[in-house]
């Protein structure tokens, strides 16, 4: 889907986590610049080896829970909740690592990186700028990231004719072993305040404006 509307859109742009790390920018354009191939390179070796030098091992499970006779189920939710995304089991400076676009994805080089901390009103003039009127919006996860980030739709749809691709995102799915019934859920609710398509609907008419 990305490859197929490339070249009749403005842009195409992925959003990552986090704040400017002297790397990430370095190796995507972004929305204040657009590096050199040589900067790229260079920046590409940096990420490489802070991804790859990195100890990703956190603590081990706990192999036992004190649970009193009153109270136990908030005592096993105390020693071990269901999320933590602490240093515990991340180690310390996970979330400080130069996260890239996911490799399952061909970038092209004029393709756009929002850095979530930058915060909405960057990406909102650079759009305007671009003329974008319209924007497909795809992407995981449908309950966090895809509605709640700068470039979520929570925040696009307050100046942009946002769509909700139903078939290009994914949400979190605890508790199951599907992640099909909780991306309905949460697409459904989107759909209170949102216009949601599929990828077999969105179809090109050259005779409009992006």
């Amino acid at each position: 889907f990305i490859k197929q509307m490339r070249p009749h859109v403005a842009h195409v742009m992925f959003s990552l986590r986090g704040g400017r790390d002297g790397i990430r920018e370095r190796v995507y354009r972004t929305v204040t610049g657009t590096p050199s191939d040589e900067v790229r390179a260079q920046a590409r070796k940096e990420m490489d080896e802070a991804l790859n030098s990195f100890d990703y091992r956190g603590e081990p499970l706990p192999e036992t829970l004190e649970l009193s006779s009153d109270t136990p189920v908030i005592d096993y939710f105390k020693q071990f909740p269901g999320l933590d995304a602490s240093a515990k089991y991340n180690n310390d400076g996970f979330w400080a690592l130069p996260t890239p676009v996911t490799s399952d994805i061909t970038m092209a080089p004029d393709d756009v990186v929002i850095i979530d901390q930058d915060g909405y009103p960057p990406l909102r003039d650079f759009l305007k700028k671009a003329g974008v009127r319209h924007i497909l919006l795809t992407g995981y996860a449908t309950d966090m990231c895809f509605c709640k980030t700068t470039a979520g739709y929570e925040n696009l749809s307050k100046d942009f004719n946002v769509f909700l691709v139903g078939d290009a995102t994914l949400a979190t799915f605890p508790a199951n072993n599907t992640p099909k019934y909780a991306t309905n859920a949460h697409i459904s609710y989107a759909a209170l305040n949102q216009l949601v398509t599929q990828v077999s609907w969105v179809k090109l008419d050259n005779s409009t404006s992006r």
